[in-house]
């Protein structure tokens, strides 16, 4: 029984001897998109936190308004559970416009979009974000 064992092993261990190693793969980030959207009331702001799981590009662009004349804040920042800190802003967004920056870790993160004072009424928005 030992011998076959032996054997057994001396066989696997020849067959791994011809065999080239091989680098574990690494695969580029995927990047994840989320579709954030409501109602902006007149004097109004809305917040929506999403989950980062890797460090690296995040990107929050206002591609719908009802109001497509509309002039709003939109913002990135960090959420903590009951507040969005903004960290990047743009306080003269129209549809098309972004912000973006790097999450140099994982985290909680919000984007926000708010009245500047120029809405006579409340539009609807779609804002699309993307992150890895």
């Amino acid at each position: 029984m030992t011998i076959t064992l032996l054997l057994l092993f001396a066989g696997v261990g020849s067959a791994c001897l011809g065999s080239t190693p091989t680098a574990p793969s690494t695969s580029e980030p995927v990047a994840v998109a989320e579709t954030l959207q409501g109602t902006l009331s007149v004097n109004g702001a809305r917040t929506h936190s999403f989950t980062v799981d890797r460090a690296g590009d995040v990107t929050a662009r206002l591609t719908i308004l009802s109001d497509q004349a509309a002039i709003v804040g939109l913002g990135l920042g960090t959420w903590n559970g009951t507040t969005c800190a903004i960290i990047l802003a743009n306080d003269a967004a129209t549809i098309g416009s972004s912000v973006a920056g790097t999450a140099e870790a994982t985290g909680d993160f919000c984007a926000r979009i708010s009245d500047i004072g120029l809405l006579v009424t409340s539009v609807d928005y779609i804002i699309d974000v993307s992150h890895f």
